[in-house]
C-alpha cells in the first residue's frame, strides 16, 4: 500500500492559499504527498485533531489567532506536539518576529515573496522523513506479527535500515544547508550567478560520473548588446538584460539552471535524461524566443542570442574544460553569424589556437614592419580617367609571403590591436598620397590633373567613435596633405551601430575630407539615415556588380544607382571584372568603377608610373597592369574585403 504523507497549507489570505498551493502542486499531482488547507488558526487546529501531518505552512500574521498562538496550540497537544512548522511572513527584518516564532517551536521561517525551489525542497524534506518514518511504522507493526524466532533478525534489518534513513536524511539537510550557502543570485536578473552555477557544474559533473550520465552546457551572448547600452544607455541595457533573463527562464524547464556570469554572457545547465538530445531543441526555442524584438521605455530593440553548446562527458573532462569548449563554440557562432547556435568539436580548438597564432604574429608584425600596401585605380564613366586610387592592405608574412588582409583580420577579436593596424594604414596611405603628390606635379597641366586624384581609405577595422575625426585630420597634418586628397570608405554596417556617426562624419566633412558608404545594400541602411548624413558617394556592393546580367542584378544596380541620384550621392561600382558588366553600368549612369578589368591592385612604384603616364595624357581606358605579387596573392585567396576590388 502506497503511504502518503500529508502537508498542511494555514493561510486567512485566499490569494495567497492559491498562490503557494500552486507551488507545491506538481508534487501533490505525483502523489508525493497530499495537501490540505486551512483558512485560520481554529480551523488548522480542528485539522491536526484528526490528521497527522509531515510539516505545517503556517501564515505568521492572521486574524484572531495569530500563527505564534496557533503554533502553540499545536503543540501543546500531544498528537501534534513533534509536527514541524515553517514559518512564512512578509515582515523582512523583524527580528522579533524571528525570534518569538523559533520559541513557539518553528522548523524554519521563510519570507514572500517564496522562492520556489527553497519551499519545494524544504517540504520535501520533512515529507521524505514522515514517509520513511511511516514506512518504519509499519515494518515494525508487521514485525509484531511474525514469529519470536525471526523477531530479533528482522528487528536487527529494520534498525540498520532505520539508521540508513537517519543518516540519508542527515545528509540531505547537510545538503539542503548547502545549497542554500551558495543560492547567491545575480542581482539584476535573480538568476544564479557564477559562483553558484560552477558549485552546480561540478556538482553534476559529479553525477554524471558516478552514474555513466550526461549534461549539456548552453554558453549564451548577446549580439549588439554593448552598442545598445552604449547607444541608448545603462538603464536600458540592464532592462534589456532581465528581459533576456525572464524569456530564457519561460524557454527552459524548471529543473534546469539558468545563470548569468556577468556582462550579456548567460549559461543553461540541462541535466536530466537526454540532456544531450535536448540541448539542441533548447538552443532553438531560446533563438525563437529573441527573435520578438524587445520593449523598453515605448523603443522596440532588436537582438539576438548567439550560443556554443558544449557536452558532458564528450566536450571537457571537468566543468572548467567544459565551460571553455561552450564559451569557444559560441565564439565561432557569433563569427559565423550573430544569433546562430554552434556545438563544440575539437576542430574549433583548433582554429582557436590558430587565431591566436595570428594575432601574436600580427603584433609582431606591427614591430617588425611587415605591413605594405597595394593600390588599385579607381576611373570615372564614361571616359575611363583615373580618379582616385584605393589603399589595399597586405601582410608580406615570413612564411606564407604575401596575403591579402581578409585572410589575416576577420578573426581576430582583439579591437585594440586592429585599430593599431587601421592607424598604421591610414598613415601609411596618407604619406603615400604625399609622396605622389610631389613628386607628379611637374607641370601645369600634371598638377591640375593630380588634383582630382584622391587616396581612398577602408575603414572596415574601425568603429566610428568622436576621436576618430582628430586622428585622420593629425594624419593629415603630419603629411602636409590637404584634406581634399583623402576618401574615406566607411562599411554600411558601421553606419547601423552608433549614435556618433552623425557628428564624427560631419566633422571630416567641414574639414575637406570625402566620405563614400562602402559595400552599399549589404547591411540595409536606412533612406533617412542616408539623407542626414554628410556623405559624398555610395559604393555598389560587389555581390550586385557580380549579379548583372543574372538573378535580377541588374535590377538592384539600377535601383542603387537611381537612389543615388535622388540622394544627390555619386555611384562607385567595384568589382568589376567583365567588359559586359562595365557596358550595364554605363548605360545606367554610374559616376565611377573599380575592379580588375581596370586594373589589380599594384605596387607603389607601379601606381606611381601609372598615374605619371595618366596625369599628362589624354583620358582613356587603361589596360589591364599585372603585379606578380598580386597574381601570387589572388591564386592563393579568395576575393574578400581587403583585396583588389
Amino acid at each position: 500500500m502506497q503511504i502518503i504523507p500529508k502537508v498542511l497549507l494555514v493561510n486567512d489570505d485566499a490569494a495567497s492559499l492559491l498562490a503557494l498551493e500552486s507551488l507545491l502542486s506538481e508534487a501533490t499531482r505525483a502523489q508525493h504527498y497530499a495537501l490540505l488547507k486551512a483558512s485560520s488558526g481554529h480551523e488548522a487546529l480542528r485539522m491536526v485533531l484528526t490528521h497527522d501531518f509531515a510539516v505545517i505552512l503556517l501564515d505568521a500574521n492572521m486574524p484572531g489567532m495569530d500563527g505564534f498562538e496557533t503554533a502553540e496550540a499545536i503543540h501543546s497537544h500531544p498528537r501534534s506536539s513533534a509536527v514541524p512548522i515553517i514559518f512564512i511572513t512578509a515582515h523582512y527584518g523583524d527580528e522579533r518576529h524571528r525570534l518569538e516564532a523559533y520559541s513557539k517551536g518553528a522548523a524554519d521561517y521563510l519570507f514572500t515573496p517564496v522562492i520556489p525551489q527553497v519551499l519545494q525542497t524544504k517540504v520535501a524534506v520533512f515529507v521524505d522523513l514522515t514517509r520513511k518514518n511511516l514506512e518504519l511504522q509499519a515494518k515494525t507493526r508487521e514485525l509484531s506479527l511474525l514469529n519470536q524466532d525471526l523477531r530479533v533478525q528482522r528487528v536487527q534489518d529494520l534498525e540498520r535500515i532505520n539508521r540508513a534513513l537517519e543518516q540519508e536524511v542527515a545528509e540531505r539537510k547537510v545538503a539542503e544547508q548547502r545549497a542554500q550557502a551558495l543560492s547567491i543570485r545575480d542581482p539584476l536578473t535573480n538568476l544564479v550567478n557564477r559562483r553558484s552555477l560552477i558549485a552546480q557544474l561540478e556538482h553534476a559533473v559529479a553525477t554524471a560520473d558516478r552514474h555513466g550520465g550526461e549534461f549539456a552546457l548552453l554558453f549564451l551572448d548577446l549580439d549588439r548588446f554593448k552598442q545598445i547600452n552604449d547607444t541608448l544607455g545603462h538603464e536600458v541595457g540592464d532592462e534589456l538584460l532581465r528581459q533576456v533573463a525572464a524569456r530564457l527562464l519561460a524557454a527552459v524547464r524548471v529543473s534546469d539552471v539558468v545563470a548569468r556570469l556577468g556582462g550579456d554572457e548567460f549559461v543553461v545547465l540541462l541535466e536530466g535524461r537526454g540532456a544531450a538530445a535536448n540541448a539542441a531543441r533548447v538552443a532553438r526555442k531560446i533563438e525563437q524566443a529573441h527573435t520578438r524584438p524587445f520593449e523598453i521605455n515605448g523603443q522596440r530593440i532588436a537582438t539576438s542570442t548567439s550560443i556554443g553548446i558544449g557536452l558532458y562527458p564528450q566536450d571537457g573532462s571537468s566543468a572548467a574544460q567544459l565551460m571553455k569548449n561552450a564559451d569557444t563554440a559560441m565564439y565561432h557562432a557569433k563569427q559565423h553569424r550573430r544569433g546562430s547556435i554552434e556545438f563544440f568539436r575539437e576542430e574549433l580548438n583548433t582554429r582557436e589556437r590558430e587565431r591566436a597564432q595570428w594575432v601574436a604574429e600580427l603584433h609582431a608584425a606591427l614591430e617588425g614592419k611587415q605591413f605594405e600596401l597595394l593600390f588599385q585605380p579607381r576611373a570615372a564613366l564614361p571616359d575611363g580617367a583615373v580618379v582616385a586610387v584605393e589603399a589595399l592592405l597586405y601582410w608580406r608574412h615570413p612564411r606564407h609571403g604575401l596575403i591579402a588582409a581578409a585572410r589575416f583580420l576577420p578573426d581576430v577579436a582583439d579591437r585594440l590591436l586592429l585599430e593599431q593596424v587601421c592607424e598604421w594604414m591610414l598613415g601609411a596611405a596618407c604619406a603615400e598620397a604625399a609622396r605622389w603628390r610631389a613628386g607628379l606635379a611637374q607641370t601645369a597641366t600634371q598638377a591640375a590633373r593630380l588634383s582630382k586624384v584622391v587616396m581612398a581609405v577602408d575603414l572596415a577595422l574601425l568603429q566610428i567613435r568622436p576621436e576618430l575625426a582628430a586622428r585622420v585630420l593629425a594624419h593629415l597634418r603630419s603629411c602636409k596633405l590637404p584634406a581634399g586628397w583623402l576618401e574615406l570608405e566607411i562599411p554600411e554596417h558601421l553606419l547601423l551601430d552608433t549614435r556618433d556617426s552623425a557628428a564624427v562624419l560631419r566633422q571630416l566633412k567641414a574639414a575637406g575630407v570625402r566620405l563614400t558608404v562602402d559595400d552599399f545594400g549589404s547591411a540595409g541602411a536606412a533612406l533617412a539615415m542616408l539623407r542626414e548624413l554628410p556623405l559624398d558617394a555610395i559604393k555598389i556592393d560587389r555581390a550586385f556588380v557580380r549579379a548583372i546580367g543574372v538573378e535580377r542584378g541588374t535590377d538592384m544596380a539600377a535601383a542603387i544607382v537611381h537612389l543615388g541620384r535622388a540622394l544627390g550621392l555619386r555611384v562607385l561600382a567595384q568589382g568589376v571584372h567583365t567588359a559586359e558588366q562595365l557596358a550595364v553600368l554605363k548605360s545606367l549612369g554610374c559616376d565611377e568603377y573599380q575592379g580588375e578589368l581596370l586594373s589589380p591592385a599594384l605596387h607603389a612604384a607601379d601606381m606611381l608610373a601609372l598615374l605619371q603616364a595618366r596625369c599628362g595624357a589624354p583620358a582613356m581606358q587603361i589596360p589591364p597592369t599585372t603585379s606578380p605579387d598580386q597574381n601570387q596573392a589572388a591564386l592563393s585567396t579568395p576575393k574578400k574585403r581587403g583585396q583588389s576590388r
